[in-house]
This record gives C-alpha cells, sequence and structure tokens, in this order.
C-alpha cells in the first residue's frame, strides 16, 4: 500500500494569533523565514516543539503552529533540551533574544554547546532590550545611548558568533531579517545540521534601535571557498570587524547528548538493576 507524503506551505504553521510587534520589526522577518523552512522540509507541526523565554521575540511560539512553551526568562536551552530528552524524535526549535540569551540565559549556553543535544536556537539579535523600552544589552555596541546609558555604554559588546564557536557549538552562522529568503535557507541548514544549531540573526528593533540603514552597506556573505570545519578560521571568521558576514561559519559532527543518554541507559539495561543487599552492604 502506497502512503502519501503530507504537504506543508507556510500557511500551515501560521495560528490565529496575530503578531502584535510593532510594525516594521526585524522579528516579522524572522517568523516569515521560520515558516518557509519547516514548510521547506515538510515538518508536521504535531512534532514540533517552539520554546521561547522572554522578550518582544518570547511571543514566537503564539505565532507558530506546534507544542509551544513561553518559558521564563532566560532559561530557553535547559527547556529545550529537557523536551528533547523527553522525546527525541520531535524538531525542538528554541528562539530568544540577545537579552535574554546572553545576560540572563547566558550561563546556558556554554554547557548545551558542549552537551551538543541536536535541537536548533534562533536569537532575534537587536542589540536593544526593546520590550522594556530599549535599554542597552550585551550586544550593544560600544557609547550606545538609552535610558539606561545616557552619556553612552562603557561595556564592549559581545561576540555572539565567537563565544558559541570557542564553546563548542557544532553550527554556527548569521543572517538577516532583511535578506527572509537566505536567512530561510540558514535556518533550514541549522535544523537539518544533527546537533547543536545555532543561528545569530540581526533582526532590527524599529522603536529603539533602528538599524535598518547601517547594517546593509556592511553585509557580506561568507566566502564560498570558506571551509565551515575549520574552527580557527570560522573563529577569525567570527572576529572580522569591517563587514556584517551571513552565512555558515562553522559545522561539525560529533555524538549528540540524547545519543549518549541512550548509551547510558543500554548499558545500565544490560546490566539488570543492582541487588537491594550489595546497596546494603555499602551503608552497613
Amino acid at each position: 500500500m502506497s502512503t502519501t507524503v503530507a504537504e506543508f506551505t507556510p500557511q500551515s504553521y501560521k495560528t490565529d494569533e496575530h503578531p502584535i510587534w510593532c510594525p516594521g520589526c526585524g522579528d516579522f522577518g524572522v517568523l516569515d523565514s521560520l515558516y518557509k523552512s519547516l514548510a521547506g522540509l515538510s515538518v508536521n507541526p504535531k512534532d514540533l516543539v517552539v520554546v521561547s523565554g522572554i522578550g518582544c521575540s518570547g511571543r514566537t511560539p503564539g505565532f507558530v503552529k506546534s507544542y509551544g512553551f513561553h518559558s521564563v526568562h532566560g532559561r530557553v536551552l535547559p527547556v529545550a533540551l529537557g523536551v528533547k530528552l523527553a522525546n527525541p524524535a520531535l524538531t525542538v526549535i528554541g528562539v530568544g533574544g540577545d537579552g535574554d540569551g546572553f545576560a540572563i540565559g547566558g550561563g546556558h549556553i556554554p554547557h548545551t554547546a558542549r552537551r551538543n543535544p541536536d535541537f536548533t536556537y534562533l536569537i532575534m539579535d537587536n542589540s536593544t532590550y526593546g520590550l522594556t523600552k530599549g535599554q542597552y544589552s550585551p550586544t550593544s555596541p560600544l557609547g550606545f545611548q538609552a535610558g539606561s546609558t545616557p552619556y553612552g555604554s562603557i561595556e564592549q559588546p559581545l561576540n555572539p558568533l565567537a563565544m558559541l564557536i570557542a564553546y563548542g557549538a557544532t553550527f554556527v552562522g548569521q543572517g538577516y531579517s532583511g535578506k527572509p529568503r537566505e536567512l530561510a535557507d540558514l535556518i533550514t541548514r541549522a535544523i537539518q545540521h544533527k546537533g547543536f544549531g545555532f543561528v545569530n540573526i540581526l533582526s532590527p528593533c524599529i522603536t529603539f534601535y533602528n538599524t535598518y540603514k547601517v547594517i546593509p552597506p556592511k553585509i557580506a556573505e561568507v566566502p564560498k571557498d570558506h571551509d565551515v570545519s575549520n574552527r580557527a578560521k570560522a573563529f577569525e571568521l567570527a572576529l572580522e570587524t569591517d563587514h556584517v558576514m551571513l552565512g555558515v561559519f562553522y559545522q561539525t559532527q560529533r555524538p549528540t547528548f540524547e545519543d549518549g543518554v541512550a548509551g547510558v541507559i543500554k548499558q545500565a539495561q544490560a546490566a539488570g538493576p543492582p541487588r537491594l543487599e550489595a546497596i546494603f552492604a555499602e551503608f552497613s
């Protein structure tokens, strides 16, 4: 008996909830690219989980037809990891902003990267705390002026790409909401990657830090001859400051966290349950 593969379109992932972001917000472009990527991969909504944190990007699960989890501030990664471990067959996507991901949630990044769970993490990076009226964030440029820094920020911004490469993420890329077609392709590659896929997405805040005119003149694609498996070259490319590089910086393969857990379970099952007498003897 033949089976028919379900066909999905971007419309298949839209809910009845309409995004309430400010008109012109870069997050609209990210959401549209995500719809297109999911449709291209024919991900069934029943097999999809979108996990978010707090911030403008935190509303994303409500706009995607899937299982959704709007977690607490900065806890996207541990929640997404728990979901993936509970059911490795699911397609899990974490979404968050630069504040949620690199400030209060920053401590989870190195441990998620080293564990290499098989899910995708999309950061909507607008370099400001848009939801709370435009304070400076971990990726705000030096001298950034806002209500919290009226004389300009004196802190050096984080480099998300260099940080994730250094921590050992197995897929690191960067996209721009103003290039939705290329962004959809990048998200697709991250989802297809077997392991922890990180995509930093430049997503301008039209209200508090409008970089739509600043970013385009600096955009450059990752060179076609760039060896994505060369970690040192990827790190060097991530430190490039003259241009805003878009594309895949680094990609490698190693066992996933779920594979490791499955192996431990298999060994434990083969060994059989521990004898109570032996356990009691340890404490006698």
